[in-house]
């Protein structure tokens, strides 16, 4: 049985002013108004459910019932819409953000100790993918792409480093083996250490860039590894010595620095700029998600 939240609410006013004038001069509704919402909710319900006289309105043995059980019952759903209204004031809550590996790995350490100490009550879940997925489909307040990858009808704000570079090593050892690369096409003589994201595409072609001048080569090695979950795997695998990698300087900086790792073709790196964060700008924006842009935004 549907009934009118509304008139359940003027009946309770009305029983505890005693009267439909009192409870209009209460601030309920107008006293028609009020006596119309009974109306309707005794139709409803099929029962009388108060006395009224010129003197005086009283529950009838059902209309008591009725507020018994009413009373807590509203009670209730009032501190629950409450509960939720809060949520719509306060940072506080779960903020679910789908993110590529190299974001997670790269971007958001320097950002979250700051966030999640400064909004304690907030709940960060890290959902860390390099497939194209639908952020919003996925269950997912939030993502973090690189702008060929952002959706349509979607607010976009810069986070992390605005320019990065793919960077290119090797072992010295494997270098000293089969010799130092010094144009982009001589890769096509050496092992190269591939990626494939989860569509089954790979990584390939390399793009390089100087002065204005962009060459994309089709490199082949003997290690093709998964986008993001194996990524490590291949680096491991570059420092031993086994071919050449193309990766996020960021990433390869530790081995590069150590000499682990030595650049190739360094004055071809190419630039790109940096991630987005991304949002559906067709609803409202939850408390969490809005502190985290905000909190962003204020770091740039």
């Amino acid at each position: 049985m549907k009934v009118d939240l509304s008139d359940l609410n003027a009946f309770l006013a009305v029983t505890q002013a005693r009267g439909f004038r009192d409870a209009a001069r209460a601030g309920a509704a107008s006293a028609s108004a009020l006596s119309d919402a009974v109306r309707r909710l005794e139709s409803r319900l099929g029962v009388r459910l108060l006395h009224r006289t010129t003197r005086s309105v009283t529950p009838t043995e059902a209309g008591a019932r009725l507020i018994d059980r009413l009373g807590p019952a509203l009670d209730e759903v009032e501190a629950a819409l409450d509960v939720v209204k809060s949520l719509g004031d306060e940072p506080a809550g779960t903020l679910r953000l789908n993110v590529p590996v190299s974001a997670a790995r790269l971007v958001l350490p320097a950002i979250l100790p700051g966030f999640l100490a400064a909004y304690p009550d907030i709940t960060l879940e890290i959902v860390a993918d390099d497939s194209f997925v639908d952020v919003m489909a996925a269950g997912c307040d939030a993502g973090i792409r690189y702008d060929e990858r952002l959706e349509q009808d979607m607010i976009a704000v810069p986070i992390g480093p605005r320019i990065q570079r793919f960077a290119t090593a090797a072992a010295p050892s494997y270098l000293d083996r089969h010799g130092r690369p010094r144009h982009p096409r001589d890769l096509l003589g050496h092992a190269c250490l591939l990626g494939r994201f989860a569509s089954g595409a790979t990584t390939s072609p390399w793009e390089f860039e100087r002065e204005g001048a962009v060459v994309r080569v089709e490199p082949r090695g003997p290690l093709v590894v998964r986008v993001g979950g194996a990524t490590d795997l291949a680096v491991v695998m570059a420092v031993a010595g086994i071919g050449i990698i193309q990766l996020f300087e960021e990433w390869l900086r530790p081995h590069l620095e150590t000499g682990a790792l030595e650049p190739v073709l360094e004055d071809w790196w190419q630039p790109f700029s940096g991630p987005f964060l991304y949002y559906s700008g067709r609803r409202l924006v939850p408390p969490p998600l809005r502190a985290f842009v905000d909190f962003i935004k204020a770091r740039q």
